[in-house]
């Protein structure tokens, strides 16, 4: 008797994105009106996107196939903002954090901080706001570090770092005392001598977990420093760290198209007396995600040119976010100045893609300095 072989098919396993998505219905949606009204910071969902996948894939050490993949990385992020833009500006603090990592010069640092960030067993933010505007020539560093037997003692204050709590991490960069360059370390919440103090309340990104940082004698091991040669570090890190931002806008601009299309549902006829239509912004969508997943394949290369490239994105991108929440609050009318109403938080939200680090002002300051050099 011949036996009869039968196939059984197996469910193919999600990618990282469908998994993302699946967890921002179940984990974020349902909260996320208590995350932007309330200051929910969304821990649980922040833990499993990491488990899925969502901080790794625009790092190289951290993939089977030993390649970077930041189009993956960025779609990822722009799921969480289509629904919540505070919670996927959390999402790019801890991608950036892991990209610092991914390009240390301290191997010790990469090896020791990055798998439990990259897998979101751990969780952290960016603190290189100050120092953005510091090489932009807008504000001096405010942390200066000593050297002291077996690391640094580090004093001074961070006025808004995100996607913190007592339990997190960041990283940021020093001015050393002694007058011989710049440090870049990681930062634990809980290490001695270091504090946070609550933020003033926002009128958006409330929940993401924004607080001041105070360093009195704080003290960080070597083991926890990125680079000690900071000039060269920046190079290579500063495309990565404003291009994964395109996430965010990218997601809120979706979020915005949505709103639109399901207002014409029932006032198509008269908001088709509108300047923007979701016809109009999905085309300039469509190019904008060209451009940054484009980009994306570029990003190490650390030329003035390249980096150009990402901040006329990065420009557009804002530009982009306003309009559409604009376009969107048109749309919804009335209904959109429900207090839980998704049309005015994505207003508000806009807002803060437009002023993030690099902000328009700074992009445009930037631009005008690399296009003189």
């Amino acid at each position: 008797m011949s036996a009869i072989a039968r196939v059984v098919s197996q469910p193919e396993t999600p990618s990282v994105n469908e998994q993302v998505a699946r967890l921002v219905r179940s984990e974020l949606a349902p909260h996320t009106v208590a995350v932007d009204r309330e200051g929910h910071y969304p821990a649980t969902f922040m833990h499993k996107a990491g488990m899925a996948g969502a901080y790794r894939q625009h790092l190289a050490s951290q993939r089977a196939d030993g390649q970077p993949d930041f189009a993956e990385a960025i779609r990822a992020m722009e799921a969480v903002s289509r629904e919540c833009m505070s919670t996927g500006f959390c999402v790019w603090c801890q991608d950036a954090l892991c990209w610092y990592l991914e390009n240390a010069d301290n191997a010790r640092a990469r090896d020791l901080l990055l798998p439990d960030l990259a897998d979101g067993r751990a969780l952290g933010g960016t603190g290189l706001s100050n120092a953005m505007k510091h090489f932009a020539a807008i504000e001096p560093l405010k942390i200066r570090v000593r050297r002291v037997s077996g690391g640094w003692v580090a004093n001074g204050t961070l006025p808004w770092v995100s996607n913190l709590a007592s339990d997190h991490a960041f990283a940021a960069i020093f001015e050393r005392e002694d007058g011989a360059g710049k440090l870049m370390a990681v930062v634990h919440c809980q290490q001695p001598g270091f504090r946070l103090q609550q933020c003033a309340e926002f009128t958006a990104l409330e929940g993401s977990g924004t607080y001041a940082c105070h360093f009195s004698d704080s003290f960080i091991p070597d083991e926890h420093v990125i680079s000690d040669h900071v000039p060269g570090l920046v190079p290579r890190i500063r495309a990565g760290f404003v291009l994964l931002q395109m996430g965010m806008g990218l997601g809120l601009v979706q979020g915005c198209i949505d709103i639109m299309r399901e207002m014409r549902q029932t006032h198509g006829h008269v908001n088709r007396y509108l300047d923007d239509q979701p016809e109009d912004l999905e085309e300039a969508l469509a190019d904008a995600r060209d451009a940054t997943y484009t980009l994306g394949l570029e990003v190490e290369d650390d030329s003035d040119e390249l980096f150009a490239d990402v901040l006329q994105l990065r420009h557009g991108g804002s530009e982009l976010a306003l309009k559409a929440s604009q376009a969107a609050m048109l749309h919804a009318g009335a209904r959109g100045y429900l207090a839980d109403a998704p049309a005015q938080r994505k207003l508000r939200e806009s807002y803060f893609v437009a002023i993030v680090t690099p902000a328009i002002k700074h992009i445009r300051k930037e631009l005008e300095r690399l296009d003189a050099a």
